[in-house]
């Protein structure tokens, strides 16, 4: 399966100058957060297969105006073509807006989900706005990851982890490397990635 992982920033390539053989081999777009709705209901307008989201601190907007055609898969298992895809999205808590959260608060969020997880029997890729604890995060407060992703990929071993919200600006960031046996990718801006069965 060859996903599309987007986030943070608009990519001219994929809507100014939009080009339709960019998606081709693509089976599924998977946002991880912070980016406009106009632009994820425009590629799932463009698209033939499923676009799916998860919120970035900043997408307080989504509550009133969510994407159009998209696939909410906040706090929930979606499974498409025998690949389940949890998504979590939010920052660590830097100040009051939506979409944040302490590490105890996300930690309560995934408890919730294991009835769900054990229900599926895992999952296969996990799909997030921050990144997880000391995997490419920022030392800063609203760019710390939390340490619950670090247990939930310890715990199930998916064989992806898209992430977003530390921009390549911020550091010398990789864009994939792999945890453990799970590979791990920075959807900022886009990012292809080959899912292999």
């Amino acid at each position: 399966m060859k996903i599309l992982a987007i986030s943070d920033e608009v990519s001219k390539a994929l809507y100014e100058y939009f080009d339709p053989k960019k998606l081709e081999g693509i089976d599924m777009i998977v946002s991880c957060g912070d980016l406009p709705a106009y632009y994820l209901t425009f590629l799932a307008t463009v698209f033939r297969g499923p676009v799916l989201y998860i919120h970035g601190n900043h997408d307080v907007k989504y509550a009133y105006k969510p994407p159009e055609g998209c696939i909410c898969i906040e706090d929930t298992i979606y499974e498409y073509k025998g690949v389940r895809f949890l998504g979590l999205g939010g920052s660590y808590q830097y100040n009051s807006t939506e979409w944040q959260f302490t590490e105890k608060q996300m930690e309560k969020r995934v408890r919730k989900l294991w009835w769900m997880i054990r229900k599926y029997k895992g999952f296969d890729v996990l799909v997030t706005h921050a990144p997880a604890y000391r995997l490419s995060d920022g030392k800063d407060l609203c760019h710390r990851g939390f340490r619950a992703f670090r247990i939930l990929m310890d715990k199930y071993a998916p064989k992806l982890y898209l992430y977003g919200h530390v921009h390549m600006s911020y550091g010398d960031f990789p864009r994939k490397f792999y945890y453990k046996h799970t590979l791990c990718v920075n959807a900022y801006g886009y990012n292809e990635v080959d899912l292999r069965a």
